[in-house]
This record gives C-alpha cells, structure tokens and sequence, in this order.
C-alpha cells in the first residue's frame, strides 16, 4: 500500500501550466529526488503535498496516521529558546508521558500503592524505553555535530543565530522526529561540504521514506532511490539513483524523439493525400483517412530549448591596487561571532570566503557594505571601488510585484521590451516575468536578482552564495560570467566545484 498517492495532478500560475493530469505515488522506503529546472514546479509539488497549495485538479491521498515532517526553513520559533531546548522539543510527547509516570510514582510513594497505579506506571516506562526515551541526549548530540551545531553550542538562544544556523537547527528537530515521511526543500543550501556528507549518509541509511527537491546532484546521487523529473509538464518517475535516471531519460528522449518524427511524416503524408483526393473520384479514402487522422492519439512535441542563462557583468575602469583592507574586524548582532579577522583584497582578484555554514560569512558580507554596523576593528574600501552586491536571502518589499515590474522599478529609464529582453538574457522566461514574484521558485527568484545585478556597471562584485537556488544551466553561467569579469570578486560559497579553478585566494574565517 502506498503512503501516498497522487492521481490526475494539474496545476498552473496564470497562464504558466506546470502540470497536466500527472499521477504519482510514494511507497515505504522510497527515497525519492525531485528535478527539473528553475520554475518547472519543484517547490510547488512540496507544498501540495503540505496542502500548502491547493491544485486545479487531481487527487492528493495520504494514507491514514502516516506523519509528515515538511522542513520550512523560514518557519516561526520561539526566539528565546536555545538550540538545546528547541531540539528537546521534538520529543514533547515522551517527556509528557515521563511527566505522567514521575506523578504516578510519587503517589505510590506517598503510600497509595494501588496494583493500577503501578501497572499503569510500569506501561509508561516500557513506552519511554521501547521509544529511546533514554537516549534523547546521544541523539541530539549526535544530530547536532552531524549538522554543525555543537561548535555553535547548544546553549546558544535561538535570537541570536544567522539565518544558515536556524535553517541547520530547523532540519535537526525535523530529523529528531523521526516522521513517516520527510519533504525536504533544497536542505544543502545552508550547508557545507561536510555537513552535506553526513546528511547524505544519514538520509541514505534512512528506513523511513522521503522527497528531495535539490539542485546538488552530487548529494542525490548518494541518497535517492527513486527519481521524480518535472518536464515537459508532466512528472515521471524513475527508479534508481540519479546517474541511472540520466542513462534511462536520454534514451527514452531519443526514443521519443524517433517516434515522434516518424508519426509527424505519417501525417504529413496522409494531410497531402486528403487535400489531393477530398473533392476526386479518391474521396471516399480520403473521408476515411480524415477519420483515422481524428483518431489518433498524437504525440506531443518536446520542448527541445532549455532555458540557458547568459549573464554578464558591466565593468568599471580600476587598477590592481588595493580595493579592500579588513583589520582586526568584529562582526556581529548582539554578541561577536567573528573576531579579529584580517585580510585584504587587490584589484582584480577573485576571493572566496569559506567556513563552516553558520559561523557568520553573510554577517560578515553586510558589515563590509555598512548593512550593519561593525563591533570592532575597521573595513574600508578604496575611493575606485563601486560594489555591486548579491544577498541569498530571497526577501521582497512587496511579494505581488513581478520581475518586469521590479526591474522597470530599480531602472525606470528602461522601456519594457528592453526590460523584458534583460530578464530572458537571465534565463527567466516571458511567463515567469509577468508572475508575482513571491509565487516563483527559489531558482527564478534568485536570476531576477542576478538581472538586477547585471545592469548596474561595477568593479568590485560581492556575492552571498549565489548558487543556492539555481539549476546546472544556471550554475554554468554564472560561473563564466565571473570568470570572465576582470573587476574585483569576493564571493561567500559552500560548493567547492562552483568555485575551484577560477578564484585565486582562499579566506577561512575559522582559522
């Protein structure tokens, strides 16, 4: 029996249809990846399964008292909790049933020593036991130094965390809870090299089953069993691991494509024969190929053009002299999380900040552009320097705005064809451009952003993890366009083969 089932999906925004009648269903110990490029629907297919979105048509059936753990990294915690509290709270209910026992014991003690009261007793005991009651500890320990969160300290209150440490803290309750099925949104983005190894072999090793939406096909390839592709408006589903699921989609591609060649030169032909012989002494076999043509089941057309990105950065004159000198910089909210750091940065150059996810690279990024204000130490750019800045965190003024409307917006001196030629230049297509942009994937949101960098000429670009969000196509781009700007780069990344060979200066900030 399946835990899921998903019959006759359809599903649109305005006129961007991003599936047709699909089915799908998740079965025990299924570790599912879900793919597809930026906007093909990945995000949205999580949330109706949440029933955060409710679809046009079709049928979403959960199997009774299965229990589904969705891992919403902007979700709303108690800020004055610590990380250790918070993490206790996934096993609410067994501290509740060890409540009720103490009270239990404490009547005996006080000598009512009813045989129900101790056999009620002794019924809680054996529940926390057989539940791992008494390993709590060893867990969260464990979860947490999987996941980065014990150099933090577990005594650390929610309030004064990043946004990378609480998504890290969010997913370690999800994980201590243990749920019949996980819905997992691109959970590497906040995670470096190796906390990603350990997810990976975590989820891997994992009974129960799960969906993963990720861009990090290096991680799917560890973990999922099964693969879900979003193409073409339709959603398939292959069994095996990722690499196999490519094998397997290019030749039924090439397949497809064969078969619908030969089918479009079959009516070709019959359509030329009908127009020769409709109004002959042949029309009656034309009648009756006309009936046959209406018959037939016709394959739709692939959509052959993936949506490539091509972005390019407009330089500023500079020199190769110093553009950026940091010394003994504290950085931080409430309390420093990064002190004394020193370094500098010359013309030209390609730097990237590293360390693990949590430790304060964004904070750090927001100071050196007077974001905020720094706790200590001094940064100072040169008076050449015009920075151009890219922020992961995908936060708008007005979340009904869409990217044509945001763009004329930031540079109301473009026309719209002009405006709209940008966009597509980012790899975001005329549909998306005219959709809210609160309503966008991860992925189109974050090329709107890039569109908006690109615009503005410059010689210094800064960039928060820029990659989070984005598809193999996009990655690729970006990673040229940088490559081939000859201005300053100073880049915040936690993908190591996104980064290699085209940067020259490595900055670990936990050294």
């Amino acid at each position: 029996m399946s835990l899921l089932e998903v019959e006759g999906l359809t599903h649109s925004f305005g006129e961007n249809l991003l599936y047709r009648d699909s089915s799908l269903a998740l079965n025990k110990g299924e570790h599912i990846g879900v793919v597809g490029q930026n906007g093909s629907g990945k995000s949205t297919l999580v949330k109706i399964l949440t029933g955060q979105v409710i679809p046009d048509a079709g049928r979403v059936a959960w199997q009774p008292h299965v229990s589904v753990g969705y891992l919403d990294q902007y979700a709303e915690i108690d800020r004055h909790l610590t990380i250790e509290e918070f993490l206790k709270s996934a096993f609410l209910p067994l501290y509740d049933k060890e409540r009720r026992m103490m009270q239990l014991y404490e009547k005996m003690s006080g000598g009512d020593a009813d045989v129900k009261l101790l056999n009620q007793a002794a019924m809680y005991q054996e529940q926390l036991e057989s539940s791992g009651f008494y390993r709590i500890d060893t867990r969260i320990q464990q979860v947490a130094n999987g996941l980065g969160l014990l150099a933090i300290g577990l005594d650390r209150p929610i309030a004064e965390m990043s946004g990378g440490q609480r998504a890290k803290v969010i997913l370690s309750k999800l994980l201590l809870e243990q749920p019949d099925v996980l819905l997992l949104d691109e959970p590497t983005n906040f995670l470096d090299k190796e906390h990603i190894a350990w997810l990976s072999e975590y989820l891997a090793g994992l009974e129960n089953a799960f969906f993963i939406v990720s861009h990090d096909y290096a991680f799917l390839d560890k973990v999922a069993n099964r693969i879900c592709d979003i193409e073409n408006k339709s959603i398939d589903k292959y069994y095996g691991t990722y690499s196999e699921f490519l094998s397997k989609k290019t030749l039924l591609r090439e397949d497809y494509i064969r078969q619908y060649s030969a089918q479009q030169k079959e009516i070709k032909k019959t359509e030329e024969f009908i127009r020769r012989n409709i109004a002959g002494r042949k029309s009656r076999m034309a009648r009756g190929r006309q009936k046959q043509l209406d018959r037939l089941e016709r394959m739709e057309a692939l959509e052959q053009k993936e949506i490539k990105p091509c972005f390019r950065f407009p330089e500023l004159p500079m020199t190769n002299t110093e553009h950026l000198l940091v010394k003994q910089l504290s950085v931080g909210y409430h309390y420093p999380v990064l002190s004394d750091i020193n370094f500098s940065i010359m013309g030209g150059q390609k730097v990237v900040i590293t360390g693990f996810n949590g430790i304060g690279k964004s904070t750090l990024l927001k100071t050196l552009i007077g974001q905020i204000p720094a706790m200590g130490g001094r940064c100072q750019f040169s008076e050449q320097v015009t920075a151009g800045y890219f922020e992961q965190d995908l936060a708008w003024p007005d979340g009904t705005r869409t990217p044509i409307q945001i763009v004329a917006d930031a540079y109301p001196q473009m026309v719209t064809k002009d405006v709209r030629k940008q966009l597509a230049r980012c790899g975001v297509s005329g549909k998306h451009a005219m959709q809210a942009i609160g309503t966008l994937s991860g992925g189109e949101q974050a090329k709107v952003k890039l569109c908006l960098l690109t615009l503005t000429p410059c010689n210094f670009l800064i960039l928060d993890e820029p990659t989070n969000h984005l598809d193999i196509q996009a990655k690729e781009a970006l990673k040229e366009a940088l490559s081939e700007f000859s201005g300053t780069v100073l880049l915040v990344s936690h993908e190591e083969a996104f980064y290699w060979g085209w940067t020259q200066k490595i900055i670990n900030v936990e050294k």
